[in-house]
């Protein structure tokens, strides 16, 4: 690809993985992983977002690999993994546990951090076997479980069926991004991020978004408007922190109030004024900040003194 999948300097460059691998799902799908920081340290599993990649959670892996073991996947399709025919919550789940599986030790657990279609991933996994075993807590960052389209202030009309339809259309479009312009700039930061995003913030977003493929876009975004995993939120019985911007379009405050709300072992609702959907690349530091006090809180690390 001609394209340049993310920037290449400042702190939305991706660092260099410490090691890469590859898990395979239960369907043969084949999904690139990144491990940083040391093998030792308490582990942190990153599930990124539609139309996005590891490198979205650059920012993240920067500062949390210090001291953390930091795992972060493509998901089918996205980035560095190949797409695959079957696109489905279930799919979503599946590979999932099986980057779990690939980079856990029997036993070991987890922080898992979602961001848009990274968590609704971890919601659809929420009663599997070894996300259940693998995981000490859950960050949910800017998602939902239902309704995605019908919330989604992406038009700026009152809601209703015209919204929806218009929404449906915009969001589900076959038409291919193009290059990084001013102009998809603007498209982009209006859709997806707040209206005081700085400009590296939007092109870093915007080199992500537009390296993804339009048919892979496309198929997601069937899945996504079909979403309805309000039972995996019910089943989602570890702690989980909730994190979502005032002024995200994509998945609005509205949706995040609902999955606080349903939450058997929610540790409470964060509202960030002025941030949109991007909130790991709008807000770098809280989004680390919450993951860090998560594994300092829930995961125990064993070591010889320990032992």
């Amino acid at each position: 690809m001609s394209r340049l999948l993310h920037v290449d300097s400042g702190p939305y460059a991706p660092p260099a993985p410490a090691r890469e691998l590859t898990a395979v799902s239960a369907d043969g799908a084949r999904l690139h992983v990144e491990v940083h920081g040391p093998d030792s340290a308490p582990a942190v599993v990153l599930a990124h977002g539609w139309t996005c990649s590891t490198a979205f959670w650059a920012a993240q892996i920067r500062e949390l690999a210090a001291d953390h073991r930091v795992i972060a996947y493509d998901q089918r399709g996205h980035g560095r993994s190949p797409a695959s025919p079957a696109c489905s919550t279930d799919a979503l789940a599946d590979d999932l546990e099986a980057v779990l599986t690939a980079t856990l030790a029997p036993g070991e657990r987890a922080v898992i951090a979602g961001h848009s279609m990274g968590g609704m991933t971890v919601m659809a996994a929420s009663g599997r076997a070894a996300f259940r075993a693998h995981t000490a807590a859950v960050l949910l960052c800017s998602t939902g479980s239902s309704q995605l389209v019908a919330s989604s202030t992406v038009v700026p009309l009152r809601p209703g069926r015209l919204r929806t339809w218009l929404t449906r259309r915009i969001l589900g479009s076959r038409a291919p991004l193009g290059p990084v312009t001013p102009l998809a700039r603007r498209i982009l930061k209006y859709g997806t991020m707040g209206p005081g995003s700085a400009p590296h913030m939007v092109e870093a977003c915007a080199r992500i978004v537009h390296a993804c493929p339009r048919k892979v876009r496309h198929t997601w975004s069937n899945v996504l408007d079909l979403l309805d995993l309000d039972h995996g939120v019910r089943e989602l019985d570890v702690p989980t922190a909730v994190v979502v911007g005032t002024a995200d379009r994509l998945t609005p405050p509205v949706q995040a109030r609902a999955l606080a709300a349903a939450l058997p072992h929610c540790l409470g609702l964060t509202e960030l004024p002025g941030i949109g959907h991007m909130t790991p690349v709008e807000a770098p530091e809280l989004v680390g900040a919450k993951i860090r006090e998560l594994a300092g809180a829930h995961i125990h690390v064993v070591t010889e003194e320990s032992a």
